[in-house]
């Protein structure tokens, strides 16, 4: 195979950089809505206490208010599944979350 000529090697260095240049350009336009400021925090706040008393993290109290899911009781109203896709819910906030819901002998809906 034949040696690759160094004009080659440096243009294809080139795109490489242009690449990875690109690449962190759409990573930044991709920075959370809630570290850039354009959340309001306080809205949350007012609503999620009951999150905060059983220790839920704030990504999955977030996703629990924006879907009207204010107390444990309002978890009836929806799937495990369903529960399993907000975005802001990881593993940890789903085994509190089923957690409490076999302490207040509820289930979620089938």
């Amino acid at each position: 195979m034949a040696k690759q000529s160094a004009a080659r090697t440096k243009m294809l260095a080139s795109q490489a950089k242009k690449a990875a240049a690109e690449r962190r350009a759409e990573k930044a336009k991709n920075i959370c809505t809630v570290t850039s400021g354009e959340v309001d925090l306080d809205k949350y706040a007012e609503l999620d206490g009951n999150w905060v008393a059983i220790g839920l993290a704030a990504p999955a109290r977030r996703a629990l208010v924006d879907n009207d899911l204010f107390s444990v009781s309002d978890l009836r109203k929806t799937s495990l599944a369903a529960l399993k896709e907000l975005h802001g819910m990881g593993p940890n906030a789903i085994r509190v979350l089923v957690a409490e819901m076999k302490k207040a002998d509820l289930s979620f809906r089938k």
